[in-house]
């Protein structure tokens, strides 16, 4: 039986969702609207499903005719893939006029929208899907196995340094995602599908989260102390520019000149902020400890900076040690080429018995994003959905777990304070 999909947000993670139901589950799946605050990018999104999916122009709905949309597209399912700090508005509106809700991370950014959120679940009875892609990919799975497996006995502590290179993390920088009133800052943000991640192996969920943070790399008055002087805004006509590694040309591609170069007249976005100007209050730097109620304890790093980018885990239990370390090269979000983004260049699991030979656990990839872990997410999505021992799916149970472990570093990283995850919110 195929359902009705409508999408607010027509930015860069929309074509992800859109673009696969055009390509891949026409039987399951069919576009009926497009809902954003951007006229051009709305239009932009309908030149690539005509062009690049062969698939008919659908309905525009500006954001203020949101409710309009639903009334007369009658969409099953809303697919909320606008600015972070507006999830909450279009999830629960969603939910009350009856339509259940697939949304990008992070669910939303702060504990009083969360709770909105959650209210309104309950009320409803309606569903809210969080698109946790990272779950799917084929090492991440293997190390839940292993986990659940007792490969390594009893899980005691992790550490988890998660890093972002200067084409990937300096991105969050140029974009809205600067501003920690949009997007919650990388904790929230970027982090939310670190602390998933922790939550989907463990099989458990955060008690006390201690943090630290600040903006060391980017920003001017790090520049400043740095020798640079080369300032300016925005990249676009600017000869400042022209050999700052860190900048992005939106008029030399293509995809980011009509998406939101030639957009720019109707909201004043500008993609191509410096990383090194002013009003930047996220930070780049980031370090977080964490108590989970199995009594497991996190050591958590995240640096937006990084010559290469990708992550190392380690898992201590009471029978051995689990080691793992990826590799990927990511992408400039809605720019740079989408044959890399998530691919993964280099990964070695390794199981270390406490007393027997170490081995290396070989993990096979398959095609799409995330070693083949992209394309499972979206049949999961849009497809005919198969049981999956390893329940991957995320509720918005688990997209509330996940993004209160960031909003509660937040607050922790403010008070120089723990914080108590179960005092924000009950689940």
């Amino acid at each position: 039986m195929s359902k009705n999909y409508a999408l607010v947000g027509t930015g860069g993670r929309a074509e992800f969702f859109y673009g696969a139901i055009a390509r891949d589950f026409k039987e399951t799946a069919k576009l009926v609207a497009f809902c954003d605050i951007n006229t051009t990018r709305m239009n932009y999104a309908n030149q690539l499903l005509t062009e690049k999916y062969n698939h008919p122009e659908i309905p525009s709905y500006k954001s203020n005719d949101f409710e309009t949309m639903i009334k007369k597209e009658k969409p099953d399912t809303v697919i909320v893939t606008s600015i972070d700090r507006t999830h909450h508005h279009y999830i629960i509106q969603s939910l009350e006029l009856g339509c259940d809700v697939i949304t990008e991370k992070p669910m939303t950014t702060d504990v009083e929208k969360c709770k909105q959120i959650m209210d309104t679940i309950h009320r409803t009875k309606n569903q809210v899907r969080v698109t946790f892609n990272y779950r799917y990919a084929p090492h991440n799975t293997k190390i839940k196995e292993l986990i659940s497996s007792d490969v390594i006995g009893e899980v005691y502590s992790v550490n988890f340094e998660w890093a972002l290179d200067t084409q990937h993390g300096a991105d969050y920088f140029r974009r809205w995602h600067r501003d920690k009133r949009n997007s919650g800052g990388l904790l929230v943000h970027k982090a939310t599908h670190h602390f998933d991640l922790v939550n989907f192996w463990l099989g458990t969920t955060p008690e006390t989260v201690y943090a630290l943070g600040d903006l060391r790399f980017y920003g001017r008055e790090n520049a400043e102390s740095r020798g640079i002087t080369n300032f300016y805004q925005r990249a676009h006509q600017n000869e400042r520019a022209i050999n700052d590694p860190f900048a992005i040309k939106l008029e030399a591609n293509s995809h980011l000149k009509a998406m939101y170069l030639e957009a720019e007249y109707e909201d004043g976005y500008h993609r191509d902020q410096s990383v090194f100007g002013d009003g930047i209050s996220i930070e780049d730097t980031l370090g977080v400890l964490i108590k989970y109620k199995s009594k497991a304890i996190l050591n958590y790093s995240l640096n937006a900076y990084m010559p290469w980018e990708g992550f190392i885990v380690v898992f201590n239990g009471s029978k051995g040690r689990l080691e793992v370390q990826v590799r990927e090269q990511s992408y400039i979000n809605s720019g740079g080429s989408k044959t890399d983004e998530g691919k993964v260049r280099e990964k070695s699991i390794r199981v270390l018995p406490m007393f027997g030979k170490p081995y290396d656990v070989e993990v096979k990839e398959e095609k799409g994003g995330h070693g083949g872990g992209d394309p499972l997410l979206l049949n999961d999505l849009f497809g005919q959905s198969k049981e999956d021992k390893f329940n991957r799916s995320a509720s918005h149970t688990d997209g509330a777990t996940s993004i209160l472990t960031g909003i509660a570093g937040n607050m922790s990283i403010n008070t120089g304070l723990p914080v108590r995850v179960d005092d924000l919110l009950t689940l």
